[in-house]
This record gives C-alpha cells, structure tokens and sequence, in this order.
C-alpha cells in the first residue's frame, strides 16, 4: 500500500503524468464505478486468476482520490484505513475489545452477545444510529442510502435497512402476495389510467427487489446473469436463422420464435445460480 501510495504522488508531481495531474474528484467519477463493475463481473465470472487485478484496480482509483484530496490538504490515505479500521472495531463489540484486541472468550459475566447474522445486523445499525446520536446528526435509517446506486440495488438496500429494525414481511409469501397485488394494481392502471403505469410499475420493480433480498439473492447480479443468458440466447438466435438462409431482420415473427424454442431445446438445464446473485445475509451500511 506504501508503494502504492508513492508511485500515485509520483504520477500526480510536476515530473510525473500530465493525464493524471489533470484529473479531479469529478473525473474520476466514471472511472471508480467502471473498475467495480468490471470487479463484479469478474466475480460473476469465478474468474479468480483476474479478481487481483481487478481489485488493484479499484484500490488505485481510492488511492487516487485520497492523494488529490492530501493535495489540498484534507486527508491522507492513511487517515481513510484508520477510519475504516476504527469504524470495524467499533461496530464488532462481540469480536473486539474498544482497543481493537480480539476478545478473549464469549464466556459467563459477559453480555449476551450476537448469535446470528440478523442479530449482528440489527447491532450494527444501532451502533451506527447511535453514533450519529452523538455527533448531533439527526438519526434517519435511509439517510444513508447512496441516491447514486443503481435503482435495484437501492430498492434491496432499503429493504435491508427497514427489516433490521422489524419492519418487514414476516415470510417470502408475503411478499409474492404484494408481488401479485402489484401486478394486479398495474393491469388496472394500464387499462384504465395510463399515466399511473410508471408509478405502478416502480412500486412493482420494489417489490421483486424485496423478493430477491428475502430470497437472499441479489437483484442486480441476479438480472446481470438473465441479461447474459438472454444475450446468449438471441446471439444463438442469429446463428441459427444465419444457417436457415434468414437473419433477424428478414424472419417473421413466428420464424424467431420457432428458432428461439429450438435454441433452448439444444442448451443444457441450467444447474446452479451464478455464487455473485447470492447476497450476504443481512447487508450493512457503512
């Protein structure tokens, strides 16, 4: 990290590179995104030969940021991993002692501690809110929610946010009913009031997001791994018209689906859930 750190002040220097000099805060926006979107499809991929490039990859866009920000004086690289390292220790009182030592048993004496992930999680948030009780911040449980997530991933976010404090459906079933009342309500809205498709439709896609978060999958890798395989599926598609003397934009519409249920009759079952759709169990905000 220290040489990392090094080579990043060389390249940001008067004797270093004019495209990294030039860069700020603000353009390097897209570039942190794009490295963690090509971490996750690395993952998506169990490409684990590539993930510690890819990893290095977003750990150099935080260097990054962290030497432009020590450039104007507000922070160094170090001062983000000792926040980072004393915001662990804090909210993992059943792991370590306030000095950061790892507790020495879970014995008799000892308050009960966490026994589950959904009990970890509820302590983490109200270690969090208390944390910003002190600080005189008001507590808001979707404050901290980042606006800038995809939509999906928000959605699951919130939903994890209000079930660590027992607002929630008490099983799966409850939410395939909402699901099914959602669908029912955007019939209605596209039958009878059309301008109230997209505010039906949204509260649809909410829905499925909590689905997916009480199905412990996530949403975004699980519609990740639906595009892929439909891509697959229409590129295989292509092929087969190719073959046949046709292409998509001369078949029918009978044509291509005759060669789409040909195509899926040739593909193997599909046998397991990409492992990166499966969500951590219970999922906490930093």
């Amino acid at each position: 990290m220290s040489r990392l750190v090094r080579i990043m002040a060389t390249l940001r220097s008067k004797r270093g590179c004019p495209w990294d000099r030039e860069q700020t805060h603000q353009s390097l926006r897209p570039f942190l995104l794009e490295e963690t979107y090509e971490a996750l499809e690395t993952l998506d991929r169990g490409d684990f030969d590539a993930l510690p490039g890819e990893l290095g990859d977003v750990m150099f866009q935080c260097v990054f940021h962290a030497q432009i920000a020590a450039e104007a004086g507000r922070f160094e690289m170090a001062d983000a991993l000792d926040a980072i390292t004393a915001k662990l220790v804090r909210r993992h009182p059943h792991v370590f002692t306030p000095s950061g030592r790892p507790l020495a048993s879970r014995g008799k004496g000892r308050a009960r501690l966490p026994q589950s992930p959904s009990e970890v999680l509820t302590q983490w948030e109200q270690i969090k809110a208390s944390e910003q009780q002190k600080a005189g911040a008001k507590t808001r449980l979707l404050s901290g929610v980042p606006k800038a997530l995809p939509s999906l991933l928000r959605a699951y976010e919130i939903g994890t946010r209000v079930a660590a404090v027992g607002f929630d459906w008490p099983d799966t079933a409850g939410v395939v009913d909402k699901i099914e009342e959602e669908v029912r309500e955007l019939r209605e809205a596209l039958a009878q009031n059309p301008a109230r498709a997209a505010e039906e439709l949204g509260d649809l896609l909410f829905s499925i997001a909590n689905l997916a978060r009480k199905l412990t999958l996530e949403p975004e890798s699980a519609l990740r791994a639906a595009n892929e395989k439909f891509s697959a599926r229409f590129a295989a598609v292509e092929a087969d018209l190719e073959r046949r003397g046709s292409s998509v934009h001369a078949a029918t519409t009978d044509e291509m689906e005759a060669a789409w249920q040909r195509v899926k009759r040739s593909l193997p079952p599909a046998t397991s859930r990409s492992r990166s759709a499966r969500a951590p169990r219970g999922r906490r905000s930093r």
